[in-house]
């Protein structure tokens, strides 16, 4: 199986008192491109493509590690290596929701799709083409909110080209704002945006976990992928928070994940790694908002 590196395209540190512990290896493969043959999808492709997650959660009920890096790529795949393997270490296997009734989602530059589905809640799903067929990259990642372009099908036609060229920045200026505790970017959230919660836990963190060290480290993974949604674009991306703690007072983490992920319940330093899978809205006037987003913990080490 071909393996990519993770494409990193930025990385900056919040300012914390003291200093991280070590530095953790990449989190999985994260391919930044896709097979030179790709093609746009069509929707009846698109349909058998996902009804092909049943195997996916049959994969996870089992905690059959193997098989689910074998179904997924992405954010997914990261998920299917130690966040998996910790799962046969005592830690809970992600609940594998049945989801119907998904909208599509098509691009025009083919190698990649997504899919809204309704039932029984809205989330999104993309699915990246690999050289030996289609696999999950990404979701589910449920709605925070109203979604834009969810009535059927739709192509990235719509958005003007100023739209489509700032769509590609949104990742970039996820980064500069949280990256920005005391907002002098001018970088702006809606007061309930999920992404601006995220901002206000990272700034308060350190002093929660006091008299630890904490550190927190913020970056985009891979290049975003974005698709027209009416007279706006939707952006696909994620990000990785990479904690390094010194001290045991106050663990970022509860004993039951210290244990299936180290195997020590009370490290006296750790690193841990979340992944953050965003779903953003960008309209013509150039304001984002977040339209979905889920986090999980991908790995934690000594």
């Amino acid at each position: 199986m071909p393996r990519q590196l993770i494409a990193l395209l930025a990385g900056l540190s919040m300012a914390t008192a003291g200093c991280g512990g070590t530095n953790l290896p990449p989190a999985a493969d994260l391919p930044s491109r896709t097979p030179s043959t790709a093609q746009r999808i069509d929707e009846a492709t698109a349909a058998r493509t996902f009804a092909s997650l049943a195997g996916l959660d049959q994969a996870w009920r089992e905690r059959d590690c193997a098989a689910v890096v074998i179904a997924t790529t992405w954010v997914e795949k990261t998920l299917g290596g130690r966040a998996c393997a910790a799962t046969r270490n005592g830690r809970p296997a992600p609940v594998r929701t049945t989801y119907s009734k998904p909208a599509f989602l098509l691009p025009e530059e083919g190698g990649w799709f997504a899919a809204l589905a309704t039932e029984p809640e809205p989330a999104y799903f993309v699915f990246v083409q690999a050289r030996d067929g289609w696999r999950l990259g990404f979701g589910p990642v449920p709605l925070t909110g109203d979604p834009p372009g969810s009535g059927g099908s739709t192509s990235g036609g719509g958005p003007d080209p100023v739209t489509v060229r700032r769509a590609r920045l949104v990742p970039q200026r996820h980064l500069t704002y949280l990256t920005d505790p005391a907002g002098l970017s001018g970088v702006r959230f809606p007061d309930a945006d999920p992404v601006r919660k995220l901002r206000d836990e990272l700034a308060a963190e350190p002093g929660r976990v006091r008299p630890d060290r904490l550190t927190v480290d913020v970056e985009l993974l891979d290049v975003p992928r974005t698709i027209g949604a009416g007279a706006a674009m939707l952006v696909f991306h994620t990000l990785r928070l990479t904690f390094h703690q010194r001290g045991d007072a106050h663990p970022r983490y509860g004993k039951a994940d210290l244990r299936a992920f180290t195997g020590k319940s009370e490290p006296d330093r750790l690193t841990g790694v979340e992944i953050v899978s965003l779903v953003s809205e960008l309209t013509p006037d150039n304001k984002v908002r977040t339209v979905a987003s889920r986090r999980d913990l991908a790995d934690v080490r000594p």
